[in-house]
């Protein structure tokens, strides 16, 4: 049995925050229901298209096992469409600017008018305050929300990390709020409204970074390589470049072939439980019991020596070879994985992790599979839907229209062409 079995979602996002979180949902076997404008549909559709006439991977990656309906919820008809969607659904998803259901005509009390269950949830750049009306994308949630600031080295700029902390970060906040209210629900037999601001879900994530804001107070930050180094720490958390962010010092080091592969390295934490054991493997084994080397404070103001020595042993390595040696001894370090060799990991496709997608117009594609894994309930992966391709299943399945009723809305323009 899927776990969201009988649920449906009403799902009105767009780009990749929302669309994150209603794919999890339907992966968890949800029926999520994207409504899309007719003829033109989500804008990742044709956003960063690399096959002439086929759906980007943008869209593609981010609406697996979801049903798409065109709906001009303009029209007059489509709103009466939207009315019986929204009686019927459990959950409405949407990102749009602030205001924007309000002038459709679908505000909060409105809906709740409708259907007393309805849980209603958002994604907004920032929550209530001084900038809840401003527009916000990945790299400007990252940057309000702390990452950036907190991200690179100490004598460079900001910097936004690769990872979408932002979009899709928001969107697993959003996902499990949803749960949440829907299990809420069962006991109060009432839907409620959820909020996921992208500023707010960035500084969750960053919750680390706050941690040492408050730390600052009371005395330097003594795992950031600056306090070895005897640089004084200003008035916030500063960047860090790859240290650990832990009580253990760590770093990103070369690996054999380094010179020409950008991502030979490896990450390389020199846990003060298995120090014994590091000496041992770079082979310097008086270290274990040299002054100023036997314990962690005594080894902070030499971190540099001490990983310039360590990665004089790892670029005799692969970082595979890292991995194979050190693992066995407990040693913590981690292979820095580009993303081909990722997509060919063995091990992640076993998983379900990483997953091949067969698509009528683009072919065979490769995407992220469903990152949570349930014993009971399995996940399958299914394309996503062509624009409009479900429409009429849906007038006909979800909101009970007949032949007649069904050509009557095709014909008044609510629901585009729906010739899938």
């Amino acid at each position: 049995m899927k776990a969201l079995e009988g649920v449906k979602i009403l799902d009105f996002t767009h780009v990749q925050s929302g669309p994150t979180c209603t794919q999890l949902l339907a992966w968890f076997g949800a029926d999520v229901i994207k409504v899309e404008r007719p003829g033109v549909g989500d804008a990742t559709r044709k956003q960063l298209v690399d096959i002439p006439g086929a759906d980007s991977l943008y869209f593609t990656m981010l609406n697996h096992n979801k049903r798409s309906i065109e709906l001009n919820s303009k029209n007059a008809t489509g709103k009466e469409i939207l009315t019986r969607l929204i009686e019927t659904c459990d959950v409405m998803v949407e990102n749009f600017a602030p205001g924007a259901l309000d002038r459709m005509g679908f505000s909060w009390e409105r809906i709740q008018e409708i259907n007393p269950r309805m849980i209603l949830a958002s994604v907004k750049g920032f929550g209530p305050g001084n900038y809840e009306n401003c527009k916000v994308y990945e790299n400007v949630a990252q940057c309000a929300g702390g990452a950036a600031s907190t991200t690179g080295f100490r004598d460079g700029p900001p910097l936004v990390t690769g990872a979408q902390i932002g979009d899709s970060g928001t969107g697993l906040h959003l996902a499990l709020g949803i749960v949440t209210a829907l299990f809420h629900r069962e006991k109060s037999g009432k839907g409620q409204k959820v909020l996921a601001a992208m500023q707010d879900g960035v500084l969750n994530l960053c919750r680390v970074k706050l941690r040492d804001q408050q730390r600052l107070e009371h005395g330097p930050l003594t795992e950031y390589s600056q306090y070895g180094e005897g640089i004084p720490f200003d008035d916030a958390t500063p960047r860090a470049g790859n240290d650990s962010g832990g009580g253990q010092p760590g770093r990103i080091l070369k690996c054999k072939g380094w010179e020409t592969d950008p991502n030979a390295y490896t990450y390389f934490i020199t846990q003060a439980a298995v120090w014994e054991r590091i000496c041992d493997v770079i082979g310097e084994p008086e270290w274990k019991t040299r002054e100023g080397y036997a314990t962690p404070p005594e080894r902070l103001d030499k971190l540099n020596e001490i990983f310039e020595r360590i990665e004089q042993w790892t670029m005799t390595k692969t970082k595979y070879e890292v991995m194979d040696i050190c693992n066995p001894l407990d040693i913590p370090v981690g292979p820095i994985l580009s993303t081909k060799e990722l997509i060919e990991d063995e091990g992640l496709r076993k998983t379900g992790t990483i997953v091949d997608v067969d698509h009528p117009t683009r072919g065979r594609y490769t995407s992220v599979g469903c990152p949570i894994k349930l014993s009971d309930s399995p996940v399958e992966v299914m394309r996503s839907p062509l624009l409009g391709e479900h429409t009429l299943e849906i007038l006909k399945d979800v909101l009970g229209y007949d032949g007649t009723a069904i050509e009557k809305i095709v014909e008044s323009g609510a629901v585009g062409a729906a010739s899938k």
